[in-house]
C-alpha cells in the first residue's frame, strides 16, 4: 500500500465530540514527520554537502570563509568587514536568532576592533545537534542545492514555523491537516524518494502520549514564549506609567487633523536604475515592515526588491505577469497575476515561490490582506482566502464587482465601475456591523492607504488626495507639498512611518511622518 491510499485510510473525518482528540492526533503525527524524516534528512543532506567538499566535519565547514562570512550577516545588522568586504550584505530580516549564533559559534577576542566575523569560531557540533530550522537555514543560504530541492527545503522549514512552532493549541484540523500531509509528502520525497515506508510507518502508529507530550515540548519555540513573558512581567506597574508618559505604543496615537501636514519628502529614487526597461510597467509596490520595496513588473515576468534608496536591487521571477502584490509577513508576499484566477505565494528573501493557490472565482487580480487573510476581488463579491491552506472561508456578496481593495482593521475599501452610477464612492464593508458603507468623494477613488491614527489617505483620479476620517465620514483634500497630485501608487506602511508615492514620469516618492 502506498502513503497516499493509506493516509485516506487511517484518517477519516470524525464524528464533532471527538475533534479535540482528532486535532492533538494529527499535530502528533506532524511532529511525528518533522522529528523523525525531516530532521534526520536536513541533516544528511548537510552532511553530504560538506564531505563533498572535502571538509572533514561541520565544524571545519563552519569555520571556512564563506560559510562564516555568510552566517555572520545573517545575525549582525548593517556591520562592514575587515576582510572580504566586496561580499558584506545588508539583510533586512535577520533569520539568526542570538540563541541560534552562539549555537554556531564562540567569541574568540581577535585583535579586530569592530564586530566582524574574524572574531568569531565555530564549536565542535555535529549535524545531529541541529534542529531542523537551523540545519534548513544551512542548507539554503550556505548549500549548493538544486532549484527543487531548495525549494523544499524552504517550503519543510516554513511548514514547520506555520503548523508546530507557533501552534500555541497543539492541533491542526483536518481540512488544514489534509492539504498539509500532501505537501510534506511531495517535498520529502523530492529531497530523498526512499522515505515513503517511514511516512507510512508513523500513519500506522498508534498516538502515544507520553512521546506525544516529549515531542510538544520539543517542536514549540519554548525558549521564544519564556523570554516574550519575562520582558512584559519584567516591566513593573511604575515603568509602564513612566512609559506610557513618554508615549510608547502603549498610549493611543493621537488622532490627525483631516487635511493637516503630517509627512515630509525623504528620499526620491529614479525607477528606471531600479527596474531598468520602460519604467511605467510598474503596476504595483508594496513597502515591507522592515523598508523594503517590491514591486511588480508584469512586461518583466518578475517582482523586484530594493530598499527604499534604490539599493540592493534584486530580481525575483514569476511565472506569469504579477499584477498586484500584499504583504503577508516580513520575508513574504502574495502575488496574482494578469489573465491568471491563482495567487503565487513568493518568498523574498530566498526568491522562491512557496505554493501557487488557484482561486477560480478571482476576477480582476486585486489583493490585499486583513485579519491574516487574502482578500481577492470576485464576481460581484470579496473572496476571503486562507493563504496556508489556499480555502476560500469567506464570500462577501457586493453589489457590483469591486476592485482597489485595501484591507484594514475590520474594514475592507473597494471601488466599483462607473457603470453602475458609483463613480465618485468609496466603499467598503465593515466585520463590525456586518454591513457595506459609502463616501462620496469629489473624483473617482484610485488607491486607498490607511495612516497611523486608522484616518486614510485616498488618491483620486483628478490627481488630488483626500484625507478621509477614521469613521469613514468626514474628508478634507491634502495640500502638503509633493502630495497634491500624485498620478500613481500610494501606500503607507505604520512600521515604517513611511508613505510611497509615485509621479507619471518615474519617480517614487518617499515621505516620513513628522
Amino acid at each position: 500500500m502506498n502513503f497516499d491510499s493509506h493516509y485516506h485510510s487511517v484518517f477519516k473525518v470524525k464524528e464533532k465530540g471527538k475533534m479535540d482528540k482528532e486535532d492533538k492526533t494529527r499535530y502528533f503525527v506532524v511532529g511525528s514527520v518533522y522529528l523523525e524524516v525531516v530532521t534526520p534528512l536536513f541533516q544528511q543532506k548537510l552532511e553530504g554537502n560538506y564531505k563533498s567538499l572535502n571538509l572533514g566535519c561541520l565544524k571545519d565547514f563552519l569555520d571556512s570563509k564563506p560559510v562564516i562570512h555568510i552566517l555572520f550577516h545573517l545575525r549582525h545588522r548593517n556591520p562592514r568587514c575587515c576582510t572580504d568586504q566586496a561580499n558584506c550584505i545588508s539583510n533586512g530580516p535577520l533569520p539568526i536568532n542570538c540563541h541560534q549564533w552562539k549555537q554556531l559559534y564562540a567569541a574568540n577576542h581577535g585583535p579586530c576592533l569592530h564586530n566582524c566575523f574574524c572574531k568569531y569560531d565555530a564549536r565542535s557540533i555535529k549535524p545531529d545537534d541541529l534542529d531542523v530550522s537551523l540545519c534548513g537555514l544551512l542548507l539554503l543560504n550556505c548549500c549548493n542545492l538544486e532549484q527543487h530541492d531548495k525549494q523544499a527545503v524552504q517550503i519543510l522549514r516554513q511548514y514547520k514555523n506555520d503548523y508546530l512552532s507557533h501552534n500555541t493549541t497543539c492541533g491542526i484540523t483536518q481540512n488544514k491537516y489534509d492539504l498539509l500531509m500532501n505537501e510534506l509528502k511531495t517535498n520529502i520525497l523530492q529531497l530523498d524518494q526512499t522515505k515513503e515506508d517511514e511516512l507510512i510507518r508513523i500513519l500506522n502508529r498508534p498516538l502515544d502520549d507520553a512521546l506525544c507530550n516529549k515531542y510538544v515540548t520539543i517542536l514549540l519555540d519554548i525558549r521564544e514564549i519564556f523570554e516574550k513573558e519575562v520582558l512584559q512581567n519584567s516591566i513593573c506597574h511604575s515603568c509602564q506609567e513612566k512609559l506610557k508618559k513618554q508615549g510608547t505604543k502603549e498610549q493611543q496615537v493621537k488622532p490627525y487633523k483631516l487635511g493637516q501636514s503630517i509627512f515630509n519628502l525623504y528620499h526620491k529614487t529614479d525607477l528606471a536604475s531600479v527596474v531598468g526597461g520602460d519604467s511605467r510597467e510598474v503596476t504595483a509596490i508594496v513597502m515591507m515592515d522592515d523598508g523594503r520595496l517590491v514591486m511588480c513588473l508584469p512586461n518583466q515576468k518578475s517582482l523586484v526588491v530594493c530598499n527604499t534608496d534604490g539599493s540592493h536591487v534584486e530580481s525575483i521571477p514569476v511565472q506569469g505577469r504579477p499584477w498586484c502584490v500584499t504583504a503577508i509577513n516580513t520575508s513574504t508576499v502574495a502575488v496574482t497575476l494578469v489573465n491568471s484566477k491563482c495567487i503565487e505565494i513568493n518568498d523574498i528573501n530566498n526568491k522562491l515561490k512557496l505554493k501557487s493557490i488557484p482561486v477560480p472565482g478571482m476576477w480582476g487580480g486585486n489583493i490585499t490582506i486583513i485579519n491574516n487573510n487574502l482578500v481577492v476581488d470576485g464576481d460581484y463579491s470579496l473572496l476571503c482566502i486562507d493563504h496556508q491552506t489556499g480555502e476560500v472561508i469567506q464570500i462577501i456578496k457586493t453589489e457590483c464587482t469591486p476592485y482597489r481593495l485595501h484591507g484594514s482593521g475590520d474594514r475592507i475599501f473597494y471601488w466599483v465601475d462607473y457603470l453602475y452610477n458609483y463613480k465618485n464612492n468609496l466603499c467598503w464593508y465593515s466585520y463590525s456591523d456586518d454591513k457595506h458603507h459609502t463616501l462620496t468623494l469629489p473624483s473617482q477613488p484610485m488607491r486607498t492607504t490607511t495612516l497611523q491614527d486608522g484616518s486614510l489617505y485616498v488618491r483620486c483620479l483628478d490627481g488630488s488626495v483626500q484625507h478621509v476620517s477614521s469613521d469613514g465620514k468626514h474628508y478634507k483634500t491634502v495640500t502638503t507639498k509633493g502630495l497634491k497630485k500624485p498620478k500613481f501608487l500610494l501606500t503607507y506602511n505604520s512600521n515604517q512611518r513611511k508613505l510611497v508615492t509615485r509621479d507619471d514620469q518615474r519617480l517614487i516618492f518617499i515621505f516620513y511622518e513628522k
